[in-house]
């Protein structure tokens, strides 16, 4: 089996969208309505949105390759970039998805080790991101590389319903 992590290329933006909400879907829609997906969707995964921070320079997406397919995507971001201001020189990992398809087998820990090195080499002090309050098993994920919980933060999923994510922090 033959794994790549590779930055997303803007040409590729229809094919992260397409990931990016069957990811999505396949991990929140027991806990939202097809309008609630729809109206996220609509806001935070259109093309131009996701073709903005693609070429952002702040913001990188990776999709990671197994024997060539798109099995998930990495998103991270730094300085004005990053979805919160709490820490002084610090790295995001916003979001890490992997297709239903290919979990269980460490996709998602390869993933969030290379981000892990991502902010180390651009000299960050701080890793963070956030996970919603009520993803019990990614809380344990967290926990086992020593992340802590520092604040909270609305995260609007569409129709009007806004989910509570827990952000945490790990000094590099």
């Amino acid at each position: 089996m033959s794994v790549v992590i590779r930055k997303v290329l803007p040409e590729e933006v229809a094919e992260l969208k397409v990931i990016s909400e069957d990811t999505f879907r396949e991990t929140f829609a027991h806990d939202n309505t097809e309008a609630q997906l729809q109206g996220y969707f609509d806001t935070a995964l259109s093309e131009e949105v996701l073709l903005d921070e693609i070429t952002h320079e702040e913001s990188r997406y990776f999709f990671i390759l197994v024997d060539g397919e798109k099995a998930g995507f990495l998103k991270t971001n730094v300085g004005s970039a990053q979805t919160e201001q709490h820490l002084d020189n610090a790295f995001e990992i916003q979001r890490i998805y992997i297709s239903q398809a290919f979990q269980g087998m460490g996709l998602g820990k390869q993933l969030f080790e290379f981000a892990l090195q991502e902010a180390r080499d651009l000299g960050c002090d701080w890793a963070w991101l956030g996970v919603w309050e009520r993803n019990f098993k990614v809380q344990i994920f967290y926990d086992k590389y020593c992340f802590e919980k520092f604040a909270e933060h609305n995260f609007p999923v569409g129709d009007g319903k806004v989910d509570c994510d827990w952000l945490l922090k790990l000094k590099l």
